[in-house]
């Protein structure tokens, strides 16, 4: 068996407890979701002209203080704005349309404009679309490592893949579910980035080990 060093130990530790901790705290606390997939209020204007999201974030802070807001163009012209807030009262609303129609001589209807109400995202709905084309991908990358190291051992090789690949995984979850790092658009590039990444690591250990192989069956 091959003997570990110490620093290797001491990233196994680090590993585990990340995960460890990451998984604890993910049961108990859970994950820290965008606001884009939380139990969330709307609110959408028709401003009929140009306008620039920063000044409606401006005055959303202003009416709506210490409150986290997403606020996006919608419509083909965007000349509407969709604004997305944890929580909104009817008296903040009226503040926010009245302040908005001060500032682009708007005509907006506070009493017409309806709060809508936007419901949380599961986790499991969130990764879902994901799901298939990542086992897709996987299977093929499977594939393709018992044969380009079938001479290592095909059940060795596929088994440490997967291994790796899911410690790898648990890590970069552990650390989201620490670190509070909000789940959302970034979510998905940084599971592949890892993935990426895992895999040129493993390619790259398997492909000296399958040099070494070889040179020594030449001997």
């Amino acid at each position: 068996m091959k003997n570990i060093t110490k620093k290797q130990k001491i990233l196994i530790a680090i590993i585990v407890l990340i995960i460890a901790i990451g998984t604890v705290i993910a049961v108990t606390v859970g994950f820290n979701f965008d606001l884009r997939f939380q139990n969330a209020k709307k609110v959408e204007l028709y401003l009929e002209k140009e306008f620039e999201i920063s000044d409606i974030k401006a005055i959303t802070n202003e009416t709506i203080p210490n409150e986290p807001v997403v606020i996006q163009k919608i419509e083909v012209y965007e000349d509407s704005v969709s604004i997305l807030v944890k929580d909104i009262k009817e008296e903040q609303k009226e503040n926010l349309i009245n302040k908005i129609n001060e500032k682009y001589g708007t005509d907006i209807s506070a009493e017409e404009t309806k709060i809508e109400t936007v419901q949380n995202t599961r986790g499991r709905d969130f990764l879902k679309p994901y799901i298939l084309p990542f086992t897709l991908a996987t299977i093929i990358v499977l594939i393709y490592m018992a044969a380009r190291y079938r001479k290592l051992g095909i059940t060795k090789t596929i088994l440490k893949t997967i291994i790796i690949s899911v410690i790898a995984q648990a890590t970069l979850f552990g650390l989201i579910a620490i670190t509070r790092i909000p789940i959302g658009r970034l979510t998905i590039p940084m599971i592949i980035a890892v993935y990426l990444l895992t895999l040129v690591g493993i390619t790259t250990k398997f492909e000296k080990e399958l040099k070494n192989k070889n040179l020594k069956e030449k001997k």
